[in-house]
């Protein structure tokens, strides 16, 4: 059954016109209901016309279990599918972390988790959405929402630890419906001078899911550099922010296999971008993020003959909360990861020092690891054996499990299909570091991570579980100079990514909201900073307030951003939270803080 909380176009219209107006928003703000600049009834009618009926009003789709519209068929029927991300995807009134739906400095929300009589409020969840089934469905929004100053949000699955998929009083471009998958044996890039070939590669409508990549791809005994997700959209905030995957150290970032892009930029145009024609946007959408650019309609990108592959896993367990043992094992685990590396390993690890299951602690470390092309056990286990032995002195039941899996993608495409869905729609905020192999290489760099992850544990009141990203090093080390893109260059020193979570309850005030939010930017992950120099953060998974995120997450390449994103969108229609020019707008993208720093674009490299 097909849930929706969207409302007849007309009643918001009606709605929205009948807000009281109060003084114009100055002119360096976005349009707002409230001011006379807001379009009319007619005006939003044409837009909804151009896009062939496509133009939907929007309401939190929680709203269906408040006064004064509750309806409680609806309503339960809503709660039952609220933890899926397909759902939350297909929803144009939700995203998939709940606090971005919620707009607190306001006193906005609608949760499915507060009582009833609790009123529900637009929060940032987007006015209207254009559900986007075309280019040129994405064109007439863009270009509507030029011409009339509205705050502009692009939506792709709604994936985003930052709410980059969610802005307030905006106009949405909601792409779930874009699902072309085109598989070619010889694609040619478009301008390309001799016809030459890149090779198999796969077109992705800016709708495509990860799961079905994977499907469609191990259908044809191929394989392709994606995360690990059901429903990630590879074309949206995934690939024009670097992208890691579990391939990664087989054949590289996302981005660094991202052959073309079409792209509808802040004039209108569709725009694409490859190595042979607009090649500054296509620096710039490999690695400078999603939503910043302009509006990715598709995304073209390798494809690889499937491998075989090894498989690894191992779960340890003691008594919690984590005491001097826990913290030991997991040093020789990060202590193992550069030999790990260059054996052709990639994967991931979660440590949870205080897991409690009904009254009872546990100290837990699960891995999850894959050896891409590669059979021979002998040298991966010859390392991995060394690690549990030293485990088995605090845990004599310590194992692990080395099997061959038949192809990679494969067996990826067939665990992901055991589940329908990623359970998301909680309250999520992630602090994270690249953590580099120089490090993990030193003689006391493994002790020295450990010591930071347990002083952000201890101080959280052992309250704090971490993710291992270990999908660094190898081809993406290798492909530093090879690959001209704005991807970090932080990853290309990078073996493991650390990330851990924050959460508030659903009823907290904006006080202890902003406590949590205020000890994970100026307690916690600047512990991990303290680390090394020169590193950095993975744009798409850290902290939504991140500190001097433009050398976090782009290091040297944003000054080369920056001018691109002025020269290609000067007013700024296209602005997300701590992405490229955001710093010269609220933390909303609703006001102008400050005109964008000039720069001469015709006597400068863009």
């Amino acid at each position: 059954m097909k849930i929706t909380t969207s409302i007849p176009l007309v009643v918001l219209l009606a709605s929205a016109q009948g807000a009281a107006f109060q003084t114009p928003s100055p002119s360096q703000c976005r349009c707002s209901p409230r001011n006379p600049c807001w379009p009319s009834q007619s005006q939003w009618a044409s837009l909804n016309s151009s896009v062939n009926g496509n133009l939907i009003a929007v309401q939190p789709v929680a709203r269906v279990c408040h006064e004064p519209g509750y309806d409680a068929v609806a309503c339960n029927a809503s709660m039952a599918v609220s933890e899926s991300s397909v759902w939350r995807d297909q929803s144009p009134g939700a995203v998939q972390w709940a606090n971005w739906e919620a707009w607190p400095e306001r006193n906005e929300s609608c949760s499915f988790d507060l009582p009833k009589d609790v009123p529900c409020r637009q929060g940032r969840v987007s006015l209207f959405s254009v559900v986007a089934e075309n280019a040129q469905h994405i064109q007439e929004a863009v270009r509507f929402a030029s011409a009339h100053n509205i705050r502009l949000a692009i939506k792709n699955t709604g994936h985003c630890f930052l709410g980059r998929s969610s802005a307030p009083e905006s106009l949405q471009i909601a792409t779930y419906r874009m699902k072309k998958l085109d598989f070619v044996d010889d694609f040619v890039p478009v301008g390309s001078s001799h016809n030459k070939s890149m090779g198999s590669a796969v077109t992705l409508g800016a709708g495509v899911v990860l799961m079905d990549i994977y499907a469609e791809a191990a259908r044809r005994n191929l394989t392709a550099v994606v995360g690990l997700s059901h429903t990630v959209g590879a074309a949206g905030g995934y690939i024009q922010g670097g992208g890691h995957s579990p391939l990664g150290p087989w054949k590289g970032m996302a981005s660094d296999n991202a052959l073309q892009f079409e792209v509808v930029t802040a004039d209108g145009k569709l725009l694409v971008a490859n190595d042979y024609q607009n090649r500054d946007l296509f620096w710039a959408l490999r690695g400078g993020g999603g939503g910043t650019f302009g509006v990715v309609v598709s995304v073209t990108i390798r494809t690889f003959p499937d491998v075989p592959a090894l498989a690894l896993t191992s779960s340890i367990s003691l008594p919690g909360p984590a005491e001097d043992s826990f913290w030991d094992i997991l040093a020789g685990l990060h202590q193992r990861l550069p030999a790990l590396a260059d054996a052709g390993g990639s994967g991931y690890y979660f440590f949870l020092p205080n897991s409690v299951q009904n009254g009872t602690s546990t100290a837990s470390i699960t891995i999850a690891m894959f050896f891409a092309n590669k059979t021979d056990q002998a040298p991966i286990a010859k390392i991995f054996e060394g690690f549990i032995h030293d485990a088995q002195k605090y845990v004599p039941s310590a194992s692990y499990s080395l099997q061959l899996a038949p192809t990679l993608g494969g067996s990826i495409a067939y665990e992901l299909a055991k589940t329908p869905y990623d359970p998301t729609g909680g309250i999520a905020i992630v602090g994270s570091r690249l953590i580099s192999r120089d490090l993990l290489s030193q003689k006391d760099g493994a002790q020295r991570l450990g010591k930071a992850l347990r002083d952000i544990y201890d101080g959280s009141g052992n309250n704090t579980g971490y993710t291992g990203h270990f999908i660094a090093d190898g081809a993406v080390a290798k492909n530093a100079g090879r690959i001209k893109s704005a991807l970090n260059p932080a990853w290309r020193k990078t073996l493991t990514h650390i990330a851990f979570a924050r959460d508030w309850a659903p009823d907290a005030t904006l006080a202890e909201q902003k406590a949590v939010q205020d000890r994970l930017t100026n307690v916690e992950t600047p512990i991990l900073k303290a680390l090394e120099n020169g590193m950095g953060a993975y744009l798409n998974e850290a902290d939504a307030n991140e500190a001097g995120f433009q050398e976090s997450f782009w290091g040297e390449n944003y000054a080369r951003l920056y001018r691109i994103k002025q020269h290609i969108d000067p007013k700024g229609l296209f602005i997300t939270r701590r992405g490229v020019g955001s710093e010269d707008w609220d933390a909303d993208g609703l006001c102008r803080v400050r005109k964008a720093v000039a720069a001469d674009v015709s006597q400068r490299q863009l």
